[in-house]
């Protein structure tokens, strides 16, 4: 019998912004979530960009003296330029080019106390993760690291829409569309059309490459 296609529909979550109040949603969100059907492609070739670069997001994070692991950068990475996974030429911030400090939210990084641009993508990358506290951060549990990453990225969505964010959720069964189309301008039509951090893990995981 024919296996049905996966679809999506938008998924009701809390709009609390406290872990301990949301820590078994993400477990029960990822556990339930499944890879759209027609994104399947789509996201195993986002996981084979992540690859070329883990050597060195791994010489990155053995750096830093923290506890983060490297497929967390590499998470980041991927939601803030997803096209730059393995190649390293933007801010890990958000995105903008190496050649000047940052334009978009956050603005101005790093700062002058870390030299004039162009900027390295390790020197940068650090700064972004100082900034959010996250080199100092010691729980990178799969619930945690969603709620971090979630975090990263604000959540506009949980606490004004109540719905899962397409930052972790788009590609899957719990994203259909909704979205901010630029800094607190939000579409209730617009679709995500990048690979959500969450299903990325998941497939990951599921492949046994993380």
């Amino acid at each position: 019998m024919p296996v049905a296609p996966v679809t999506a529909q938008n998924t009701t979550v809390s709009t609390s912004m406290k872990f301990e109040d949301i820590r078994q949603e993400y477990i029960d969100l990822l556990a339930r979530m499944q890879v759209i059907s027609s994104r399947k492609t789509l996201i195993e070739q986002q996981i084979d960009r992540i690859l070329v670069g883990k050597r060195r997001y791994q010489a990155f994070v053995a750096t830093l003296g923290a506890a983060i692991p490297w497929h967390a950068v590499a998470l980041i990475h991927s939601m803030e330029k997803g096209s730059d996974v393995g190649a390293f030429h933007c801010h890990l911030h958000n995105g903008d080019p190496l050649s000047e400090r940052t334009i978009h939210v956050p603005a101005h990084r790093p700062p002058p106390s870390a030299g004039d641009p162009p900027f390295t993508w390790e020197a940068s990358a650090k700064d972004a993760l100082g900034i959010e506290g996250f080199l100092t951060e010691t729980d990178w549990s799969t619930p945690h690291l969603l709620y971090l990453l979630e975090k990263y990225n604000g959540f506009g969505t949980r606490r004004h829409h109540q719905m899962a964010t397409p930052y972790l959720w788009s590609f899957s069964s719990l994203y259909a569309s909704g979205k901010y189309v630029a800094d607190g301008a939000w579409s209730a039509t617009a679709v995500s059309q990048q690979a959500g951090a969450a299903t990325i893990l998941k497939r990951a995981l599921e492949r046994g490459v993380i």
